[in-house]
């Protein structure tokens, strides 16, 4: 797949041809669409408005590809499998800015994309133009499926989710709120901070925020989160060089706040990287005791090591380590154990989008087998009377409830502790059963599970 660029070797400088690189990227690769977007953003050549807009097409064509690809079947002559895929991908660009962009004119939508064409693919130009035209003809008449015939087809098309997700949150929550999690996991989430009270307050980085003219609010439940409103580079953000913050969405901030971390404790965080619990801990630690932090992958430990660094932090250690290895250490090592383990991460594809169009129903059954020897292999690190807190960030029951209750079963030295009675100001976060679990769409968060469990013998 040949793609030309502007000048041979440079980034275009083109907002639309940058967004159709990246995605084309995305689908051959496999890439992840911030960091790419990152990459694009930091080469310079993108500029002012131009940026913004970039950025908005990547995330916005994969957030609602699947409405995107529900018109345009409705729009082809022929299936669109036999599209070629950089005109697929301008035909997404161009028609999500007629759907969902209302500051972009249709006529420029149009022309924008029959120019893209005729750069990357010129000989389906023709079929682009006539494609997008007909939509602006034909849109008044765009069908979707029936919601109360066919509830998973018409809640898949309207809200751009795969069909085996949609039957797994009807199951799981009823038709009405299925809808309405599907309609939130689609949107643009909040970019939510969590401030690093080793060398700051909320309230001193409100008041920063505030001076550089960055409208910001507290969290309604993190003691540390602040929610920034608008779209920002976090690097540019003041604070962000002084290590004043880090970007942690609320829940997952609750559910490091749930391992209950004391200072003069060693600790272990099991799965660190990128290593924004494992700097939430030391917070909670004050800096003061042992935390170890592993991660499979080295090159992803010096993510972690870099967050450590720049938050000041001087009580984490990292190091290399397979989980899947029952004796990574010494029986009865830690204090506490915090395991966010490895996941489909159904819970953040609206952050994650790209990752709803890669996952399979077969993929939540592998994920649980691995989870499942995750959690028996960390567990015996944990000292009598240690807790661990095994959490996620997918909403599927089968990486969540049943690998504790399978854990739980296995293992009879250890007990399911009651969130609910340790952390009553939290209850509505905690389900009956007293495991944590908050929703997009109830609560503003990231889909977030965690349990806790202690060692009794």
């Amino acid at each position: 797949m040949i793609i030309r660029r502007a000048a041979k070797g440079t980034p275009s400088a083109n907002p639309r041809q940058a967004a159709c690189e990246t995605l084309l990227r995305i689908r051959k690769e496999g890439g992840f669409a911030d960091r790419l977007i990152d990459i694009e953003l930091s080469n310079g050549v993108l500029c002012g408005p131009d940026r913004g807009l970039y950025a908005e097409l990547v995330f916005g064509v994969l957030r609602r590809q699947g409405t995107l690809d529900h018109i345009l079947l409705q729009l082809l002559e022929k299936p669109m499998i036999e599209l070629d895929p950089q005109a697929l991908v301008i035909l997404r660009i161009g028609l999500y800015q007629l759907t969902c962009l209302d500051r972009i004119p249709e006529s420029a939508a149009v022309n924008e994309s029959v120019n893209l064409a005729k750069e990357i693919t010129p000989g389906t130009s023709g079929l682009i133009n006539a494609v997008l035209r007909n939509y602006l003809r034909r849109r008044d008449t765009i069908s979707f499926p029936d919601i109360t015939t066919n509830p998973v087809a018409a809640i898949a098309a309207r809200h751009s989710q795969p069909e085996w997700l949609v039957e797994q949150w009807l199951d799981q929550l009823g038709a009405t709120e299925a809808q309405l999690l599907a309609e939130a996991s689609s949107q643009q989430p909040p970019l939510t901070l969590r401030v690093n009270t080793l060398r700051s307050s909320r309230e001193e980085l409100l008041q920063k925020f505030k001076e550089h003219g960055i409208e910001a609010t507290l969290c309604r439940f993190s003691p540390d989160g602040i929610a920034v409103t608008g779209r920002h580079i976090i690097s540019a953000l003041p604070g962000f060089e002084a290590g004043l913050f880090a970007v942690q969405d609320e829940a997952s901030q609750i559910a490091t706040l749930l391992l209950g971390a004391a200072p003069g404790e060693r600790i272990w965080d099991a799965c660190a990287a990128p290593g924004g619990k494992c700097c939430h801990i030391a917070q909670q630690m004050d800096d003061r005791g042992e935390l170890i932090a592993t991660d499979i992958s080295r090159s992803k430990l010096t993510l972690v090591q870099d967050n450590l660094r720049r938050l000041g932090i001087s009580s984490a250690t990292t190091a290399v380590a397979d989980l899947h290895q029952p004796d990574t250490f010494p029986d009865g090592s830690f204090d506490r154990i915090l395991l966010d383990a490895p996941c489909s991460g159904l819970g953040v594809i609206r952050r994650n989008p790209e990752a709803k169009w890669r996952l399979f129903s077969g993929d939540i059954t592998r994920l649980a087998a691995v989870q499942k020897t995750l959690l028996k292999n960390a567990s015996g690190r944990l000292k009598p009377g240690g807790t661990l807190l095994y959490s996620t960030c997918s909403t599927s029951e089968a990486e969540n409830e049943l690998v504790v209750e399978d854990f739980l079963l296995h293992h009879p030295g250890f007990v399911l502790e009651n969130l609910k009675e340790l952390f009553p100001a939290w209850s509505e976060l905690i389900a009956f059963y007293g495991m944590f679990r908050v929703w997009p769409h109830r609560h503003g968060m990231d889909g977030f599970f965690a349990a806790r469990i202690k060692r009794v013998k």
